[in-house]
């Protein structure tokens, strides 16, 4: 059964009357380890293919990989010439360099994409600790399997769920045993100064999911860590590996930022405390690296199947900077006849900010944003419609139209889940929670095959991708 049949006969169900599958969001909101976050929640679950996601898994673990080859490959191993394509300013630089910029980062983050109506295509690959979402999307998915109807409809489907913070747990575990060898590591998120006020809710939702799962994890801000003798402490407790929320732009640009950061920086190079995701992955995260990919010209290091790779998962996406615009003229002309089908992304920032949607801006403003851009650096990239999904209104009954970028998280070890942040059609074409009033977030679960003369699989947790 496709995604679109299983979604119709959950719509089905929805509406019998009796039926407590309307009840799954308030459950959701009520969720013990859900409540310290007071979004909203889509009226039901969005369901996709097994093989289908761990497929595209699988596809963006590679891509990842040739990612962090960029510089070796394109670029004779001289990071200050990638990062200067990338547009990385003198400032940030510093703080990527001195904070792991020449350390290959883990694969760790969360790749956000659309789903055509034919498959899936990667938007960005959001490497790093910072990418938040992974208590969202495991505590949703676990909450709404505590609901009989929604369990009855799970196994009658033989529908299933990666639970991310499971594989954080895993991850987290493997590499704090590098400092803490045969205990449980003690693991500390560090947000920049003021940054529990604007994200304490998340914060908190996912040491509650990490707690949830067997892992303690404190919560503080840079500000209320000291180093002592080679180690990060909060208060009279020793850090063993710091899980950063920060990143390289809130060093470079506060005044005292190098101070904030300094015991930390001396407890890492001391050895006594380690950081989960070097800012390398900042580096690799800038939406010029899928730039650099999609681009013919620029991939002759790459082989065959690498680029059918790209090609399958990747929109058209072309690098905008100075150099570019002066270089390339076809390429600015093809800008600005394609304005309907291009959207723009400043390189290194993310939820949408700074983006500039070409088909909802005439020629003047789109040529003017090219160039204004410019400077800054940044990519356009070829619009991926996503499909629509239907979903009952739990008050009114009516069928609504909603659009949906699910994320996809990824450790070391592979795939580890999705969930998806969906808008209802026609609203807008950045999905966004931060800058979208009517944004919800959603639970995504997987349906297996049913396999051949075997036993029907069991609904509920599913394990994380292996990455072959």
């Amino acid at each position: 059964m496709s995604a679109e049949r299983v979604t119709a006969q959950y719509n089905e169900e929805f509406r019998t009357p009796g039926s407590d599958l309307p009840t799954v969001a308030q459950h959701v909101k009520d969720f013990p380890t859900l409540a310290p976050w007071h979004g909203e929640y889509l009226a039901r679950p969005l369901f996709v293919a097994e093989r289908e996601i761990r497929e595209f898994a699988d596809d963006l673990q590679h891509l990842v990989d040739i990612q962090f080859s960029l510089p070796g490959r394109m670029f004779g191993g001289d990071l200050d010439a990638f990062r200067s394509v990338l547009g990385i300013s003198d400032s940030h630089w510093k703080a990527i360099r001195r904070f792991g910029g020449d350390v290959l980062p883990p694969r760790y983050g969360r790749a956000d994409m659309y789903h055509d109506g034919t498959s899936f295509k990667l938007l960005e690959t959001n490497l790093g600790s910072e990418a938040g979402g992974w208590a969202l999307a495991s505590e949703i998915s676990r909450a709404a399997m505590e609901v009989a109807g929604f369990a009855g409809f799970a196994r009658r489907n033989r529908l299933g769920y990666v639970h991310p913070v499971r594989a954080v747990v895993e991850a987290l575990r493997r590499f704090g045993a590098r400092v803490a060898p045969g205990r449980e590591p003690v693991v500390a998120m560090l947000e920049w100064r003021g940054g529990l006020k604007d994200y304490g809710e998340l914060a908190l939702n996912f040491q509650s999911a990490l707690r949830s799962a067997g892992l303690d994890i404190l919560v503080a801000e840079v500000c209320d860590v000291h180093e002592r003798g080679g180690a990060l402490y909060l208060g009279d407790t020793k850090i063993d590996v710091v899980y950063r929320t920060f990143v390289p732009d809130q060093i470079a640009e506060e005044p005292d930022g190098w101070d904030l950061v300094a015991p930390l920086l001396r407890a890492l190079r001391a050895g006594g405390t380690l950081l989960w995701t070097p800012f390398s992955s900042n580096m690799f995260a800038n939406k010029a690296c899928l730039a650099l990919l999609s681009d013919p010209a620029r991939r002759r290091s790459l082989s065959e199947d690498e680029c059918r790779l790209i090609d399958r998962v990747l929109p058209w996406t072309r690098l905008i900077n100075t150099d570019a615009l002066k270089a390339d003229t076809d390429l600015v002309d093809e800008c600005l006849e394609r304005r309907e089908q291009l959207i723009l992304k400043v390189n290194a920032r993310g939820g949408g900010v700074g983006a500039v949607v070409g088909w909802e801006t005439d020629d003047a403003t789109w040529r003017r944003a090219l160039e204004n851009s410019a400077a800054e650096g940044c990519v356009v990239q070829q619009r991926v419609i996503p499909r629509t999904e239907l979903v009952v209104d739990p008050v009114s009954g009516e069928t609504e139209e909603w659009h949906a970028a699910y994320g996809m998280f990824y450790t070391p070890n592979g795939g580890a889940g999705a969930y998806a942040k969906v808008v209802p059609a026609g609203s807008g074409s950045i999905i966004s929670i931060a800058a979208h009033a009517k944004a919800r977030s959603a639970a995504v679960f997987h349906q297996s095959e049913l396999p051949a003369g075997g036993e029907v699989p069991a609904a509920g947790e599913l394990p994380a991708t292996v990455a072959k």
